[in-house]
């Protein structure tokens, strides 16, 4: 069973971004230099993550942890496909208000991710 693994492996790579990774780049790097380099990470990370998840949800295990996979596996590829690219068009844009509610949405998205894959693990 090794859906557990790929779905413990993401839950890592998500909490180190999140508490590492992002707040540094943002202190360290100049602005245009953050908003560069964030803006060519975003889509490698729904991209390797959702591969991730979509691959425990088609392995062999138990269903509801499948099912919890293929969700985050579909958000995954919704902020890949559609958020980031929205978000990138705001920020283009100058439209703060649009950015700041995209933005949020993205935030969210990874928030609820990250709670499934947690339940997902307790589930195992």
């Amino acid at each position: 069973m090794f859906g557990p693994y790929l779905i413990a492996a993401t839950v890592g790579v998500m909490l180190f971004f999140s508490v590492a990774v992002a707040p540094t780049i943002f202190k360290v790097l100049p602005q245009e230099w953050a908003s560069a380099y964030v803006r060519k990470f975003f889509p490698k990370y729904h991209a390797v993550l959702g591969a991730t998840c979509l691959l425990a949800a088609v392995l062999p295990g138990s269903p509801p942890v499948k099912l919890l996979a293929l969700v985050c596996a579909l958000l995954f590829a919704i902020s890949l496909f559609l958020v980031t690219p929205a978000v990138n068009r705001a920020s283009d844009s100058r439209n703060r208000r649009r950015f700041g509610i995209l933005h949020g949405t993205s935030v969210g998205i990874n928030l609820i991710q990250l709670v499934l894959l947690l339940y997902a693990l307790w589930l195992v």
